[in-house]
Parts: structure tokens; sequence; C-alpha cells
């Protein structure tokens, strides 16, 4: 499911979201038509606004495996105040002008119960998929000790939760999950048994004493984008802060932050990827590709874009769009362009020193492959090299690939000779995914702008 273990899906979320727009667009129909809601000629434009601000500072959890009522109730109660409060001040500002204190109350309440009949009832549909084995999450323990056999009794508690726990690794057969769960074998056989069978998340419950074993794991866990969790303290072999997540009362740590889980984040950095992706398309490369165009075709033969396969989300492919930058070669999909690299344009080395040659990737923003910040995407072969040779490599497929990337402002661009630059070039990537903020994103694009009209000088060949 590639989510945190309490969190839903991507289309789990969305389920929760249609049913939200479906009972407010009858709710205010409804409400038209019994007189607690004002008739206004965009009325309903301002109830779908005014829900889309609740949910941007208030997101729903009736999506996430461990929500409980309670939990429910608390969000849908700020929400339903954050839409009467919108939506009023909406009518206020329309032709409607005066508004009185009880029907206030009134669409207040009855926002708050259309609200939560809508959560718990996605929350039922949610579930019934989960049973049928969809959006489940594939989990394995490593150990078997108290706090284990803990956390499988919260896990397996509901089986909607769509959590399948399939075995724990320890020397020998538990006396707390002996009789639960089925021995898959020894420790040392963990490595080889994950290359043959597909899980989502692995807890292990070792002794801090068994470090050098917990490491192994965990960082073949890292390069293999499966989310560890440690239950429930791993303070003495792991010298960094860690995210503190928790199953009913019981903590478990993951091994970083990860801000763009969170689905307000998400919304608000792919508006922004489309807003500003729309503008560059239509107001820039709408011309701009006309005259690249134009002295391609003078500089050198061959088709005008340049696609590749590299890797994005979660490692997933796709094909990339560049304006080409160099003479058609059978080396494109292998090796870097360098400084003095005789398969270059002047025109070509003009277009990579001022960033025109990935315009096009806007496209590939517009349709929800990349992003325009991010860590940039590596061509296929690079991600297997590279993969191999540098631990934590994978981690930065957490984030979609973006056209520019804080590696990328701060030093770590263009040709990597040397294996050195590349684990400089991750560690910022990684920085990014743990650190992202809407104004992080902003700065990047500042500085990306001001060092493309300043023609930057560096590596970037």
């Amino acid at each position: 499911m590639k989510q945190p273990i309490a969190a839903g899906s991507e289309y789990s979320k969305w389920i929760v979201v249609a049913i939200d727009f479906i009972l407010v667009s009858l709710m205010y129909f409804v409400g038209v038509k019994v007189g607690a809601i004002p008739f206004e000629k965009y009325g309903l434009l301002f109830a779908y606004f005014a829900y889309f601000v609740s949910i941007l500072i208030v997101p729903p959890v009736a999506h996430n495996r461990m929500a409980t009522p309670d939990k429910m109730a608390n969000r849908v109660l700020r929400s339903a105040l954050i839409m009467t409060v919108v939506f009023v001040a909406e009518l206020a500002l329309g032709e409607y002008g005066k508004l009185m204190l009880l029907p206030m109350i009134v669409h207040f309440l009855m926002v708050f119960v259309v609200l939560m009949f809508g959560r718990l009832l996605s929350r039922k549909i949610i579930k019934m998929q989960r049973r049928l084995g969809k959006d489940n999450n594939k989990v394995v323990f490593v150990g078997a000790g108290a706090n284990l056999d803990a956390l499988y009794d919260s896990l397996s508690r509901d089986m909607s939760d769509g959590v399948s726990v399939k075995g724990y690794f320890e020397s020998q057969i538990s006396n707390h999950l002996g009789d639960k769960l089925p021995l898959l074998g020894d420790v040392k056989d963990v490595i080889p048994w994950l290359d043959n069978n597909q899980v989502d998340a692995l807890f292990c419950n070792l002794p801090h004493s068994r470090s050098e074993e917990i490491l192994e794991i965990m960082n073949y866990c890292e390069n293999h984008l499966i989310r560890f969790y440690s239950v429930p303290n791993v303070k003495n072999y792991v010298h960094r802060a860690m995210e503190v997540e928790f199953v009913d009362d019981m903590p478990i740590l993951a091994l970083r932050r990860e801000p763009l889980l969170d689905i307000t984040n998400r919304i608000k950095k792919r508006t922004f990827d489309i807003l500003f992706s729309l503008f560059v398309l239509i107001f820039i490369l709408s011309w701009l590709s006309i005259i690249v165009a134009i002295i391609m075709k003078i500089t050198m033969p061959g088709p005008i874009i340049f696609k590749q396969k590299r890797n994005g989300l979660y490692g997933e492919e796709f094909w990339c769009y560049k304006f080409r930058s160099m003479k058609v070669n059978k080396d494109a999909d292998r090796l870097q362009a360098t400084k003095d690299d005789p398969r270059k344009t002047k025109w070509g080395n003009f277009m990579r020193k001022t960033n025109i040659d990935e315009l096009p990737q806007f496209w590939n923003v517009l349709m929800g492959d990349m992003s325009v910040v991010g860590p940039r995407p590596h061509m296929v072969k690079h991600t297997e090299e590279y993969g191999a040779l540098i631990n934590k490599y994978m981690v930065r497929h957490y984030a979609k690939p973006g056209i520019t990337g804080w590696a990328q402002v701060t030093g770590s661009r263009g040709e990597t000779s040397e294996l050195w630059m590349m684990e400089e070039r991750i560690k910022k990537d990684i920085w990014y995914v743990e650190n992202w903020n809407f104004w992080l994103d902003i700065r990047i694009v500042y500085m990306t702008v001001r060092n493309a009209l300043g023609f930057e000088k560096g590596n970037a060949y």
C-alpha cells in the first residue's frame, strides 16, 4: 500500500471526499427547499468552497485504519464549524446581506449531523472493501516479545482494518505469538524471505544487543520501499530523530517524518503544481516551443522532444519529456552529459545551462507523474546502479520527482563523476522528503529562477 500502517490508501480517502461532496450537495438543495438556507445564485459553489476550506484545515480521518468514532466526531465538529463560518461569510458578502443567529446555529447542526453520517457511511464502505481483500497492508514481525503480542492483538482485532500479519521470525517458537502466528524462520532468514515475498511493513522487536542484525534488516527495508517500524525503542542503535505513531495505546517508531503523507500537504502541493504548470504551459511554453523547434531544426536533425524512462514515486517508471539537447545517439539511456560532451550542440548546451530543456516536464507535472519541486528523476539504469551502491538511495522515491529540487539549488546539480557526489545529492533529497513544507517549495522555485537567469556556474552540463 506504500502508506504508514495506520493510514488508508489514496483510494479510500477519495471515497470519503466523494461521499462528503454528494451529501454537501444534497444538504444544500434540501436546505434551500425547506428554508434553512437562503437561496443565493452561487450558493452551491459557496458550499463547495466552504467544504474545501474545511478539509484543508481539518483533514478527515475516516479512511484511516485505526480511526475511532470519537476522533471522527472531533474532526467533523471542527469541519462543521469552519464550513458554517466560511459559508455564512460568503452569503453575507453576496446578495443575502443580513444573517440571523438562529439560522447559523441550525446550519451548523445540520452540517455536523450530515457530515458525521457521511463519515460513518464511508468508513463502513471502506471496511467492506477491506474485508474483500482490497486496500490491505501485508506486514511481518521480527522478534516475538510481549510488545509484539499486544501489537498483534490490536492489529487483528478487526479484519476490516485491512492489516494482514503473515508471521514472525525468531530463533524459537514464541511463548507470546506461538499459538497465534506461524514461525517463518530464524532472524537470519528474514532478508531471503523478503526477497521472495511482498510486504508493506516490517515490525522489529529485537533487543538492542542485536543491533547489527536490526541495522541489516532496517537498511534492507529502506532500500526496498518496505516501511520499517521498531517496537518500541531504537535509540541505542539509530542516532536520529524518529516519528512516533500509535496503534491503540501501543507506540511504534517510524524511521522518518514524511510531511507529504498528510493529505492536506499533498493537496497544497498538487494545487500549486497544477496552477504553476498551467501557467508555464500556456504563457511560456506555448510560444517558446516554436522558437526552440525552429532553432533545433536548423542546428541538428532529429526529433524535437526527447523522452526517456525514469523512476518516479515509489520507484514507478514513467516517460520523462525534455527538449532534445544532444545529437541522436545510442548512449542516451546510460551515460550522463559531461563538460565537453561531443553529443551536445551549442544550442543544446545553452538550453541545459538555462534549464530550457526541462520545460516540457511541466506536462509531466500536469499529468501527475512529477511535481514542480522534488528529487530529480534518474534514468532507470542509474536507479538500478546507484540503488545497489548507495545506502538508503531508494528513500528519495517517497516523494514525486521534481523539475527542480533542493539538491539542484544547493550545488548538487549535473554530472556525478564520483560516487561521493551522488551520495551528497541523495542526502539532500532525503532531507527534502523529511522536511517538506509549502514555503520550502516556493524558496526552491525562486532559487531555480534566480540561478537560471544568472546562468548559474557549476557542473550542470
